[in-house]
């Protein structure tokens, strides 16, 4: 990864995390009712760090309209389930690109998937009042919340020539921990940002923050927070690669804005 960007991928552990994917709608302090949270969201996501394999070191540059000129799926979202106290989470992406190229006269085709699951629990640590409402009738609060979990991500690729298809993939775990917080700034624009560190060691290891403002609304009857910000991970895995010789490290920080909805049954 580029030195420029390490100080600041550093620092996200000290930052305040933003698990923006689950926004939790305002759940009034001693409430026990359980809720459900469905959030949807679209990541406009670029890839810049280093990656490594069979020996060959290589900087990572994509920008977004690059990955979009090549997409062919993209599935993100959220499920949170709590009743204002705790909670528990999951966090999807799943992105299918493919393309084309040439290599020694041959006509390639290769294809990239990346997955990512997190799955997470939280509680409020510490609940302060701000006065007055908001439009879904629960009182203005600003919460602290301590969240931990775990990641998997799966990175593979498909090479396909002269009709026979090649293919390798990488997986791994990472646990973490962070902090979220929710602020709400008046009746109707809510603050949510959660960061969180994790990994098991210097060669595996994680860093995420998001933040997002949001606007509370009803649709088809149900409370729903419209949201818009900005989200970044920095991840780093190292393991052997497919020559047996070589290792294979995947040094990349994924960020881009974020647009989506957090609607509460």
């Amino acid at each position: 990864m580029r030195r420029a960007a390490r100080p600041f991928l550093c620092g996200l552990g000290v930052l305040i995390s933003a698990a923006a994917a689950a926004e939790p709608i305002d759940t009034a302090p001693g409430a026990r009712a359980w809720s459900v949270f469905v959030s949807p969201y679209a990541w406009a996501a670029s890839l810049i760090g280093d990656a490594a394999i069979a020996g060959r070191r290589t900087a990572v540059a994509v920008p977004f309209s690059e990955v979009l000129s090549h997409l062919d799926l993209a599935v993100m979202g959220n499920i949170e389930v709590g009743n204002g106290l705790y909670g528990v989470y999951l966090d999807g992406q799943h992105v299918e690109t493919s393309q084309r190229a040439q290599a020694l006269g041959l006509r390639l085709g290769i294809g990239i998937t990346t997955t990512r699951l997190s799955a997470g629990a939280f509680f409020k640590l510490h609940e302060v009042a701000l006065g007055g409402q908001t439009v879904f009738n629960r009182p203005r609060t600003l919460s602290l919340e301590p969240t931990a979990g775990l990641r998997w991500t799966r990175l593979s690729a498909d090479i396909g020539v002269l009709g026979l298809g090649f293919g390798k993939a990488s997986d791994w775990y990472d646990p973490f921990a962070g902090l979220r917080i929710n602020a709400d700034l008046d009746a109707r624009w809510n603050l949510f940002v959660q960061a969180d560190i994790g990994g098991t060691g210097a060669s595996q290891y994680s860093a995420q923050i998001q933040a997002y403002l949001g606007y509370r609304t009803y649709l088809l009857g149900h409370e729903t927070v419209l949201r818009a910000g900005y989200r970044a991970i920095h991840q780093v895995h190292e393991a052997a690669d497919f020559t047996g010789r070589g290792r294979f490290r995947w040094d990349v920080t994924q960020h881009g804005p974020a647009l989506g909805l957090t609607m509460r049954f």
